[in-house]
């Protein structure tokens, strides 16, 4: 129960993850998208994760992990925006 708002806060901050995948998917631009604004969510992610495994894993950890996953998702179709974007100047 001590974790109850920590969990709502991940479940929160997860509900947003699957909307901007499937933007970055359809949208196939890297325009609007800041690199390093992923790069620092992704670190607060490992930093939860991180501190679990320091002071006791419990089930929250799998929400850590599960958006760690998205924003890493996320992260790889920015890279292949990129790439189209490059591609599609160079035409």
């Amino acid at each position: 129960m001590n974790n109850i708002f920590e969990a709502l806060m991940l479940v929160c901050f997860g509900a947003a993850w699957p909307a901007s995948i499937y933007r970055s998917w359809v949208s196939r631009t890297a325009a609007g998208k800041s690199i390093v604004f992923l790069a620092v969510v992704e670190l607060g992610y490992l930093a939860g994760i991180t501190h679990k495994f320091i002071n006791g894993i419990d089930g929250v950890i799998y929400l850590y992990v599960l958006n760690a996953v998205m924003v890493l998702v996320d992260i790889c179709l920015y890279f292949r925006n990129k790439r189209i974007d490059i591609r599609t100047k160079v035409q």
